[in-house]
C-alpha cells in the first residue's frame, strides 16, 4: 500500500476545515438552536434511522459510549427523547424522538437545508452538478462498503415548486405507464394542495428525492387521525427505480410515523401497481380490503393496506 504523502494529508484537512467553517458546525449552537454538533446528529439519527438503538449509533459514528449515553440523557431530560428497552437485550435501549424531539429536529433539519441551499445557490448549475458528482465520488471512496445507489440520492423536503412538479409528474408518470386520464392528476393535486394548506410539522411530512441534481420521487405522510398516519404520493422515475431508494423512503417515512406517535400506517393503492405492492408486503403492509371501481377511465382494483407500528 502506497504511503499517505503530507500533500494529500493537508489537502484533506484543507477541504475540511473548509467545510466546517462554511456549514457553520463549529458554532457553539448549531444553526441558532441549544444544541452541539454531537446532539444534533443524534437527533437526526434517531429521527432518519429504522428502529434506531443508542449502541449502534455510537458505533456508526464512533462515538464513545459513555458520551453517547451522557447525550441521550441529556436529550431525555429536555424531553426529546424516549429510551425503551430492547426485548431480549437488556443492554440496548431503543430510542424514538417525542413529539417535542420531532419538532426540534425539524427546526434544526430545516435550517440545516436553507444555510446549505444558500451555500449552493450562487454556484452555476454545471459546476454545482460537478461539485455534487465529486462528493458522492469522495463518499464512495472513504465508505466503499456502502451500497453506491444510496449514495446517489438525497431526500431533503421540499423546497418552492416542488410541491407542482409532484402533480406533474404524477400525472405524465401514470398516463404514460398506466393509461390513466386528467382525473388522476386532478386528485393528486386536491391532495397537495390540502398538503400545503394544512401541514402540521410535527406529524406530517414531505420528502423529495433527488439524484443527479434533479428530483427523482417523493412520499408524503400524512395525519389520519391522533393514532393512524396516511401514506400518500409515493412515486420514483424510471431511472430511480432498483436501486433500494424505494427502501430508503419507506423506511424513513416508518421511522417518522413512528417518533410522531401514530400507532397504525394505512394507504390506498390499485392492484396493478404490482412494484408498489411488493415493496409494501415486504414491509409487513396487509391489505384490508378491495373493490373493483372504474377509476381515471380504467377499470381498476382500489385496495386499502394497513400496518400496525406498535
Amino acid at each position: 500500500m502506497t504511503a499517505v504523502s503530507h500533500a494529500q494529508t493537508d489537502a484533506l484537512r484543507r477541504f475540511a476545515r473548509l467545510f466546517t467553517a462554511r456549514l457553520g458546525v463549529l458554532r457553539k449552537g448549531l444553526y441558532g438552536s441549544r444544541f452541539s454538533l454531537a446532539e444534533a446528529r443524534v437527533l437526526y439519527e434517531v429521527a432518519t434511522r429504522p428502529a434506531p438503538t443508542a449502541g449502534a449509533i455510537a458505533a456508526d459514528l464512533g462515538i464513545d459510549p459513555g458520551y453517547m449515553s451522557r447525550i441521550c440523557s441529556f436529550l431525555a431530560r429536555a424531553k426529546l427523547l424516549r429510551r425503551t428497552a430492547v426485548a431480549g437485550d437488556g443492554r440496548q435501549r431503543r430510542l424514538e424522538l417525542t413529539r417535542s424531539g420531532a419538532a426540534a429536529f425539524a427546526k434544526i433539519d430545516a435550517a440545516s437545508r436553507a444555510e446549505v441551499a444558500a451555500l449552493l445557490e450562487p454556484i452555476e448549475a454545471p459546476a454545482r452538478r460537478r461539485l455534487i458528482e465529486a462528493l458522492a465520488q469522495a463518499e464512495q471512496v472513504l465508505d466503499p462498503h456502502a451500497p453506491a445507489a444510496s449514495r446517489a440520492f438525497v431526500l431533503r423536503a421540499p423546497r418552492p415548486g416542488d410541491l407542482g412538479w409532484i402533480v406533474h409528474r404524477h400525472g405524465a408518470i401514470y398516463a404514460a405507464e398506466y393509461g390513466w386520464d386528467a382525473r388522476f392528476e386532478a386528485d393528486v393535486a386536491a391532495i397537495v394542495t390540502n398538503f400545503a394548506a394544512s401541514q402540521d410539522p410535527a406529524c406530517e411530512r414531505c420528502w423529495i428525492a433527488e439524484g443527479a441534481d434533479a428530483v427523482v420521487g417523493a412520499v408524503v405522510v400524512v395525519r389520519e387521525d391522533a393514532t393512524t398516519a396516511r401514506l400518500r404520493l409515493f412515486y420514483l422515475e424510471a431511472e430511480a427505480r432498483g436501486h433500494g431508494l424505494a427502501r430508503q423512503m419507506v423506511e424513513t417515512l416508518l421511522a417518522f410515523a413512528r417518533q410522531a406517535g401514530y400507532r397504525r400506517i394505512v394507504l390506498s393503492t390499485y392492484s396493478n401497481l404490482t412494484a408498489a405492492r411488493r415493496l409494501y408486503e415486504k414491509f409487513g403492509f396487509v391489505r384490508m380490503a378491495q373493490s373493483p371501481k372504474r377509476h381515471y377511465g380504467k377499470k381498476l382494483v382500489a385496495e386499502d393496506w394497513a400496518l400496525d407500528l406498535a
